[in-house]
């Protein structure tokens, strides 16, 4: 056997060893050999393996298996500029915390600053962005290369799932490869090359004890006013903060992929509320913080408000406290008091005024999309409602999360992911792709996606599925307003300037979204309404699909002072006058 077929044998059996269920290539010479052991771990049915042409697309798409099935997943690349079309993703998962395990194929040392081809410096390429790097020599037929192996397959895991950092992200193996870069049918090696027996991880890495909870925030005569703050969070964590939240008789607003929008104390409309001028009616004594809150002005104004201590939870080793106003950070949820069915160390009254302004709220922007058939907030807020119970959502890191955020009334059922990492739109329909593909692995029911158009073009590749692909059941309901929508809302929106607007923001494209799909194979369904965009989303045929809603970007910056100013007045006519 040469040395290149004995490692990536061994590399790809000690990660499903590890549990990795889901890996993704992109073709190259270089990077053969673990091409072919993927492809052979494949056809065993040890792992699912998925091919795509573009490295960029194949990233995401790897960033979207682990994140729904939060399990590490590799990607593999040949050497080159190969390798830098993964860097978007990495980041996105350095952000998140989702564990990329990132194969590099490389020239070997003696061909490396030789101008040989396809030779560029791939040694700590994604710099600090991974937990770990580490560069696999060249493999040579001696003994002890096993052991090496192996081992750092099962230290390159525990980085990329933080079992002992409670860090985890991204690692970057780059491994250098020998020609022949082929099986010679010769079975033979120096030394053993099979792993535990009993089909273990050669290294079986154990954690430190998980932190314990924090003590209870109701201490006797603390402040009594909390609002919790999910921003973006596994849901797990989500999940667990209401329950908290419930527990202590708290409101909850949350970000649409912080997955803690339900139950009787989930607030709607929050940004909306937040920017409302009754908002000193609401304003808590503490926020508890939990996730990454990234989607509105409004929400950091809050904490960063002197009149408002702010605790933050972050399970992770990463700071989480963009405000730096953050009076202490808990490695937990806190620990909810004892039972108390009538929370007494609550202000029942402010949370009573909380209730009550997030149902006035919501009903005043249902007045106002109800007006407007094919307004995006309201094909936002339509989808979320329809969606069957067990359906997974990824939301568009632009305007699309930022109106589930605004229009989407909370509910249960359905899980809803968004790249809020890094939160740019590249790579979102891979991501879409990979996360339906692992979701309905585990069981989920179907997948949908909102984007903007902008977003869809980024990475159409994303939709270039070779026929041999597992293909997922989603949905990709496209918002196409011909641009970008967000910067009329943003100070480049402004009167004056508007001379340099809409060639430098707006970006209108003209393309035929018909004719794109078209060349994919990838249905396409044009929509005039959101009603029919539901309709068009719902339909029971399975596969991957597009539903292209065509909307008014110029309308963007009216409709939301609109929504604004409707939800000042129901709210301020819906609280009473204080005494």
């Amino acid at each position: 056997m040469n040395p290149s077929t004995a490692l990536a044998e061994v590399l790809v059996d000690e990660l499903v060893r590890g549990g990795c269920r889901e890996a993704v290539v992109s073709p190259g010479s270089r990077s053969a050999p673990l091409a072919m052991a993927l492809h052979a771990a494949d056809a065993a049915g040890r792992l699912r393996l998925h091919v795509r042409i573009d490295e960029r697309s194949a990233g995401f798409l790897a960033l979207g298996l682990a994140k729904a099935s939060a399990a590490p997943v590799p990607v593999l690349t040949t050497s080159g500029t190969a390798t830098a079309n993964l860097h978007p993703a990495v980041l996105e998962a350095a952000e998140a915390g989702v564990p990329l395990v990132v194969l590099t194929a490389d020239r070997p040392p003696e061909l490396r600053a030789t101008g040989a081809n396809q030779t560029v410096g791939q040694l700590g390429l994604f710099g600090d962005a991974v937990r770990l790097f580490h560069e696999v020599g060249a493999p040579v037929a001696e003994r002890g290369q096993h052991a090496y192996w192996r081992a750092l397959v099962c230290r390159a895991l525990a980085a990329a799932t933080g079992v002992l950092t409670r860090d985890p992200g991204p690692v970057h193996l780059n491994v250098a490869l020998r020609e022949p870069l082929v099986p010679d049918g010769d079975p033979t090696w120096v030394e053993p090359l099979a792993g535990r027996p009993d089909g273990t991880p050669w290294t079986r890495v154990v954690g430190p004890p998980v932190p314990g909870p924090a003590p209870t925030l109701v201490p006797a005569g603390g402040p009594r006013r909390t609002l919790v703050l999910v921003g973006d969070a596994p849901a797990a964590l989500g999940e667990a903060a209401v329950r908290l939240a419930e527990a202590c008789g708290w409101p909850v607003l949350s970000e649409p992929s912080g997955n803690a929008r339900s139950g009787p104390l989930a607030m709607a409309a929050g940004a909306l509320l937040l920017a409302d001028p009754a908002w000193d009616r609401l304003r808590p004594d503490r926020v508890l913080v939990v996730g990454r809150p990234t989607l509105a002005r409004p929400v950091q104004a809050l904490l960063q408000d002197p009149r408002v201590r702010v605790d933050v939870v972050t399970p992770t080793a990463r700071w989480a406290d963009a405000a730096r106003s953050a009076a202490r950070v808990l490695p937990a949820l806190p620990t909810p008091p004892p039972a108390d069915p009538h929370h007494a160390g609550l202000d029942a009254e402010w949370l009573a005024d909380w209730r009550t302004a997030s149902a006035a709220a919501a009903h005043a922007v249902d007045a106002v999309l109800d007006e407007l058939p094919a307004a995006e907030p309201r094909v936002a807020r339509d989808l979320l409602a329809a969606l069957p119970a067990g359906a997974l959502l990824v939301a568009g890191s632009s305007m699309p999360v930022r109106d589930l955020f605004v229009a989407g009334r909370p509910r249960t059922g359905v899980r809803v992911l968004a790249n809020r990492g890094a939160a740019g739109i590249d790579g979102t329909v891979s991501t879409a792709v990979g996360a339906a593909l692992a979701w309905q692995a585990a069981g989920g029911g179907p997948a949908f996606a909102l984007l903007g158009d902008l977003t869809l073009l980024h990475d159409a590749n994303g939709l270039v599925l070779g026929p041999d692909e597992p293909r997922p059941d989603l949905t990709l309901v496209v918002l196409d307003n011909d641009g970008g929508a967000i910067f009329g809302l943003l100070e480049q929106g402004a009167p004056e300037h508007a001379a340099s607007f809409e060639r430098v923001f707006g970006t209108p494209h003209g393309v035929d979204l018909a004719a794109l799909c078209g060349a994919t194979g990838t249905p396409l369904t044009r929509v005039s309404t959101a009603a029919e965009a539901v309709a068009a989303a719902l339909d029971p045929r399975a596969g991957l699909r597009v539903v292209q809603v065509r909307t008014d970007r110029r309308a963007v910056p009216g409709l939301q002072a609109r929504l604004r100013a409707a939800v000042a007045a129901a709210v301020t006519a819906a609280l009473p006058a204080p005494a």
